[in-house]
């Protein structure tokens, strides 16, 4: 069995990494960002050129269903009300009859892309986007198929993508966090380990940003501090924290919040104005629907991931739906719920489209829309129970075929039978544009080298330009 602690060291770099439990590692990192050298020292090459530089996931939470948004299933409408022949496993009670989408629905665009009647601004980018219409996921319960989603396994205590990403590249922005999240202000999904890193140091864990005047809580420098009073502060910490871990052989977790010290204290010149709304003009703000109150709330999570990316941040997570009412799990009146989850988020998404096509920044961001898990065909009442068989996403950006639809569901929309789209796939094919193996990116953790896909993942090389 391979043992980490003792590796030969192949490199000063290793060696001042191990020497001192840190501590050298440590140094050096201090002498590189007092002479500007940090972030090429921390942003690291991938396995092979990458077409995207950043992702912003936008993260529908609760369970978008597929048949009510971008994949109609005209048999629903045939057979509505008819009994179901095939075996459902509903999640809650005794599954109904067939029920068709409340929602007409018209293609767009030289695609022919699918869209409800509500995605009034989306479907102008019909023509831009991908759809993944062969989705599945291995739970039908919300906390697991969150986990599947965010780190391919659907038990708690493993790195999420963006965990892995970070782990994998580094930082482009040494002054920023590389992995960002935004919950919805109404709620966070349940238990915060869907941003977590796991095995993986603390250090390539989400930092948690809201969508409020104050983003980041406790960053601003206490009151009667001066900057000059406060680095030394932490210098002084910094050593004490060193002698401390040097009698404790590279403890991550102490390593990591060393390192959260002095990224919080740069992040105190840098993280104000990159999340600061106000030096955006007044078509910008209209853009992402900013000025009413229904679209405000995602609206302002979509530019401020704009200004992210913009300044370098590796991957973004955006959250929508919060608690329990206000989220895609549409179990009662889909048609209510789905009406105002789209008319929350649409002109949000769009505007943020625009916004990057505009900037030059799609082609270097790789943008990803869908939630956990879709919905059944069958009624659950007036609504639809959970559907992990078989559900939709869609993706643009760089390196991506636009106007693509790939994978179907069965005729009324219950399991995946083309084109289907594992997590460890969709996982493999997110590293790739990012240039990274997904098969190489590997970290070793009790006696294994665990990756982001587990054993498997499939590049989805139909979306792929």
């Amino acid at each position: 069995m391979h043992c980490n602690r003792f590796q030969q060291m192949t490199s000063r770099r290793d060696f001042l990494r191990r020497a001192g439990a840190g501590a050298g590692w440590l140094g050096l990192a201090g002498v590189l960002q007092q002479t500007g050298l940090f972030g090429a020292e921390t942003s690291q090459l991938g396995h092979f050129p990458a077409k995207v530089n950043s992702v912003i996931w936008l993260f529908m939470r609760g369970g978008q269903s597929a048949m009510d948004t971008f994949h109609p299933k005209p048999d629903l409408t045939k057979f509505d009300g008819k009994k179901y022949s095939g075996e459902v496993d509903a999640f809650f009670g005794e599954a109904g009859p067939l029920m068709k989408s409340p929602f007409a629905f018209a293609q767009h665009g030289q695609s022919g892309a699918w869209f409800c009647e509500h995605y009034k601004e989306l479907a102008k980018h019909a023509d831009s986007l991908s759809f993944l219409h062969g989705c599945h996921v291995e739970s039908n319960n919300h906390t697991p198929a969150l986990l599947q989603m965010n780190s391919g396994i659907v038990r708690p205590g493993f790195p999420s993508a963006g965990s892995w990403a970070n782990y994998g590249l580094g930082s482009i922005n040494n002054d920023l966090p590389g992995y960002v999240v935004f919950f919805d202000p109404r709620g966070a999904p349940e238990g915060t380990t869907v941003a977590g890193s796991g095995f993986l140091p603390s250090r390539y864990e989400a930092t948690i940003l809201r969508p409020t005047a104050t983003p980041i809580l406790h960053l601003g420098t206490p009151p009667g501090v001066s900057r000059e009073s406060q680095r030394g502060q932490l210098d002084y910490l910094a050593q004490l924290n060193s002698s401390h871990l040097a009698s404790r052989s590279e403890d991550p977790a102490l390593l990591g919040r060393i390192e959260s010290f002095e990224l919080a204290y740069r992040m105190q010149m840098t993280a104000p104005e990159a999340v600061d709304l106000k030096k955006e003009s007044n078509a910008t703000r209209t853009l992402y629907g900013l000025e009413a109150d229904h679209t405000r709330a995602f609206g302002t999570q979509c530019l401020m991931a704009r200004r992210l990316v913009e300044r370098g941040v590796r991957f973004v997570q955006l959250y929508h739906g919060g608690g329990d009412a206000d989220t895609w799990d549409a179990h009662g009146d889909l048609n209510a719920n789905h009406t105002n989850r789209i008319r929350e988020t649409d002109a949000p998404i769009a505007g943020l489209l625009t916004d990057l096509k505009q900037r030059g920044l799609l082609e270097s961001t790789l943008v990803i829309c869908g939630g956990e898990f879709g919905r059944l065909p069958v009624s659950q009442g007036t609504g639809r129970d959970h559907n992990p068989h078989g559900f939709s996403l869609w993706m643009t950006g760089g390196g991506i075929k636009p106007g693509i639809s790939h994978g179907a569901t069965d005729e009324l929309g219950h399991k995946a039978v083309e084109g289907r789209v594992s997590i460890h796939d969709l996982h493999a094919t997110l590293l790739h544009l990012l240039g990274l193996d997904h098969t190489r990116l590997t970290y070793s953790h009790n006696g294994r080298r665990y990756r982001l896909t587990d054993v498997a993942g499939e590049l989805v090389k139909a979306i792929l330009a």
